[in-house]
């Protein structure tokens, strides 16, 4: 069984720190845990491991966050993962800063990396996992917000949703989407009470 998580940001030194990359930085994390290191291939930096018996590939597209769905494809067929063993990972401006929210299908809202990859499998039916990162700015600087960087308070907050996102990814793997939204998403609604 192998599974596919990806990891959505933008590559390049002055984007790696910023919103938008909560993507890469969780799967640089889960890589970082497993002492594994990501190589260049097609499309994306990848690298995977093995857990109970299961293969998870982790990629970052290098495709700039507006094309992530030709990085998907091509690994998805590279290494035959069908897509309900795909598990995308990206910011979320809609949900409070540091939280996580699993989802087994919908949208790309207005996260282009999102609608991209929805256009290119012609499908919106994957598993994704959602990182908040909050919506403290003025109407119309969204871009500049994303695109911009954490402060000191909020790096502790992500820190801990970057911990938690590794729980997240390997119960998606060994226990499936449903089990995995049942018991994260109802500790999160537990924990906002």
């Amino acid at each position: 069984m192998k599974y596919l998580i990806v990891g959505l940001g933008n590559i390049g030194s002055e984007y790696a720190e910023t919103r938008h990359n909560i993507g890469f930085k969780i799967v640089e994390y889960v890589a970082d845990s497993h002492n594994i290191s990501f190589q260049s291939d097609r499309y994306a930096h990848a690298c995977s491991y093995k857990l109970k018996g299961r293969t998870i590939i982790l990629i970052k597209p290098t495709t700039y966050m507006n094309l992530s769905g030709k990085a998907v494809r091509y690994h998805m067929e590279k290494h035959k993962i069908p897509i309900e063993n795909i598990l995308i990972i990206s910011d979320d401006k809609d949900l409070p800063l540091g939280s996580l929210k699993v989802k087994s299908q919908g949208s790309g809202g207005t996260h282009n990396g999102l609608n991209h990859i929805i256009e290119t499998l012609d499908s919106s039916y994957f598993s994704r996992l959602r990182c908040g990162i909050g919506n403290d700015f003025a109407q119309g600087y969204q871009v500049e917000y994303v695109l911009g960087t954490f402060s000191p308070e909020e790096h502790k907050c992500i820190k801990s949703a970057i911990v938690s996102s590794k729980e997240i990814i390997e119960s998606f793997v060994l226990q499936g989407i449903q089990r995995t939204m049942n018991v994260y998403n109802t500790r999160k609604e537990k924990e906002n009470k």
